[in-house]
């Protein structure tokens, strides 16, 4: 097999392969060459979550007519000039790449021009090639568009997202450089609407607000700490807002972004036993080092860094953080729930003596049922060969028909009882049902939101107050995508500013308690942001089971007979009733006999 040198632009469309994964890619490395050109003011405007437009105007520093046409050369760069120069970066771009690589896989109009210029040098590229320079009028500095991402490649193209998702990836990207420069201005405008317009702001934890919203950057503390090696700066949340979810966890050095599991387990690690398990706090985390003890050019993407010494940047995270939480006074919870616990109080041994002789008496008529005439219980038998669902008819004598095990005669709601709040009791012939109340409302729910998605819309339960929920922007843009499928779920939610909602109702059977309803959105946004299954059946059953868990879990306790009476009917009203989507049991029958073996 023969040897050959790759042409320049099948070389630079390999490149853009590691360096342009997505819309979101060319929106990081034209903002990080905006910040890099000294610009005091970045706006990006993007057209069809990336696909048709993305544009990059700067107030920065411009590039001559003859630089403006090198720009696009593979490794052409001003940041580098000898080997060394490697161990001293303190700039985003420096391997002259980016542009290359955009240039091979889209249409580029470069305008741009100097302080010391009276025109503008205009330039055009398309799959690498050069199409034209002309001279035109611009202010300073530059504006870059990028059109068509992908054109010339459709397998690439094909496997972009949904606008959702890449418009997601958009704004994690603009944030995460938005977070670096809070005394630049920036802005982020999506199909003619505006997402973020950020103003210089007066402090890191002012820019924090106006990015994510003033309930994230309430709820965070400062952090600080100086060592030879390292310092530190940025902000950690409260124990108390910790999220099942990953979000808002930021990493800087020398104020570039990076991931590093290594030292997000640092941070894990310093908030032990104060969240809950499979929680994650927010946190920024600034660290400043020599730009010789770190690398920052292991990865296409310069999103991973190497430092000197790991263990010892380790060490300091997880002491700082765990210092600023223990000044805070953050501490474990006491769990009421375990009497044997260390830090449950010991009633004293003269207690016995303040404590009531009798307890108060309330005259109640057991056998009084006002509703009773409305709580005949229908008779059970099977609607095919899978049995199930109630119709009028003969009782049918099988072990699966639950419908048999209940009296003929009505059964009153005063016999329905609550067993620390967690079960449902209920007379039955010859014994008594036992009803787990968490799975027998996944079952309910579940077969309501089937119905909600492929049939009828499902009945929203209006809130008693409207209750506000910061979603950020990226969550308020999702939940105005999906607003026809939440509104035929149940959910009545309307849009408040940038990045808040206004929960003004939820599916029957959730809870409208403000503190919950803030908890179901933040798992809403997990749902509705998986994109895994698509398949049609198979999306509707994976949707309506994710939102009968989240509904069961956000459930306020029982709170009266005839409430446990009114779940017992719709879980007997199911299809299948014995079991929730995932195969587990809702209820059981103990029969007398059974009884009869505990005495």
């Amino acid at each position: 097999m023969e040897l050959r040198i790759l042409p320049g632009n099948i070389a630079n469309m390999i490149a853009a392969g590691e360096v342009v994964q997505r819309p979101a890619s060319v929106v990081k490395e034209l903002m990080e060459n905006s910040i890099d050109a000294g610009a005091h003011q970045v706006s990006v405007v993007i057209g069809d979550s990336g696909r048709t437009l993305i544009q990059v105007i700067d107030d920065g520093s411009g590039m001559t007519p003859d630089d403006a046409v090198l720009c696009f050369e593979r490794h052409a760069t001003s940041k580098i000039a000898t080997a060394e120069d490697l161990q001293e970066i303190m700039t985003y771009g420096f391997r002259g790449e980016a542009l290359a690589s955009i240039a091979a896989v889209a249409e580029v109009t470069l305008k741009t021009r100097t302080a010391d210029s009276e025109t503008a040098c205009q330039v055009e590229m398309a799959g690498s090639k050069h199409v034209s320079t002309s001279e035109v009028s611009g202010p300073v500095g530059t504006n870059i568009s990028v059109r068509n991402l992908f054109y010339n490649i459709p397998a690439r193209r094909k496997f972009l997202k949904s606008d959702n998702v890449e418009l997601k990836h958009i704004i994690e990207e603009f944030t995460k450089v938005a977070l670096t420069r809070p005394d630049t201005g920036f802005s982020l405008s999506h199909n003619g609407k505006d997402i973020f317009v950020l103003r210089p702001a007066k402090s890191m934890k002012y820019r924090i607000m106006d990015l994510l919203g003033t309930s994230v950057a309430g709820d965070l503390v400062d952090l600080s700490a100086d060592t030879s090696m390292v310092s530190l700066r940025g902000f950690a949340g409260r124990p108390d807002t910790a999220r099942k979810t990953l979000g808002n966890q930021y990493f800087f050095v020398n104020g570039r972004y990076f991931r590093s599991p290594y030292l997000h387990k640092a941070v894990m690690r310093a908030y032990e036993g104060l969240i809950p398990e499979g929680a994650t706090p927010a946190y920024f985390i600034y660290l400043e080092t020599n730009p010789s003890s770190v690398d920052v050019n292991i990865s296409p993407t310069k999103s991973e860094v190497k430092f000197e010494d790991d263990s010892l940047v380790f060490q300091v995270v997880y002491a700082t953080v765990k210092e600023t939480l223990g000044k805070n006074s953050f501490a474990g919870d006491i769990d009421f729930s375990n009497p044997e616990a260390n830090d449950m109080p010991v009633l004293g041994k003269h207690f016995e003596e303040y404590k009531p002789q009798t307890a108060p008496r309330v005259n109640v008529d057991p056998g009084y049922d006002p509703f009773e005439p409305m709580f005949r219980e229908p008779e059970y038998q099977p609607t095919g060969s899978q049995g199930g669902g109630y119709q009028p008819g003969k009782l049918v004598d099988k072990r699966e028909d639950y419908g048999k095990l209940f009296e003929d005669k009505s059964l009153p709601v005063t016999q329905t009882l609550i067993l620390g709040g967690r079960y449902i009791v209920a007379p039955a012939r010859d014994g008594m049902m036992v009803v787990n109340i968490r799975r027998a409302w996944e079952r309910v729910l579940y077969d309501r939101a089937i119905a909600a998605l492929t049939k009828e819309g499902h009945v929203t339960q209006a809130n008693m107050f409207p209750v506000k929920v910061e979603v950020g922007a990226p969550g308020k843009l999702l939940l105005e995508a999906k607003a026809s499928l939440l509104s035929s779920l149940g959910f009545d939610i309307s849009p408040f500013g940038t990045d808040t909602i206004v929960v003004n109702g939820v599916p029957d059977g959730f809870s409208g308690e403000p503190g919950k309803v803030e908890t179901m959105i933040q798992d809403l946004l997990l749902i509705l942001s998986d994109d895994s299954v698509s398949l049609p059946g198979v999306m509707e059953s994976s949707m309506a089971e994710k939102i009968a868990l989240l509904g069961a879990s956000t459930r306020e306790q029982l709170s009266s007979p005839m409430e446990a009476r009114a779940l017992l009917d719709a879980l007997l009203s199911s299809s299948n009733p014995e079991l929730t989507i995932s195969g587990k049991k809702t209820m059981t029958v103990i029969t007398a006999a059974q009884i009869d073996k505990l005495f």
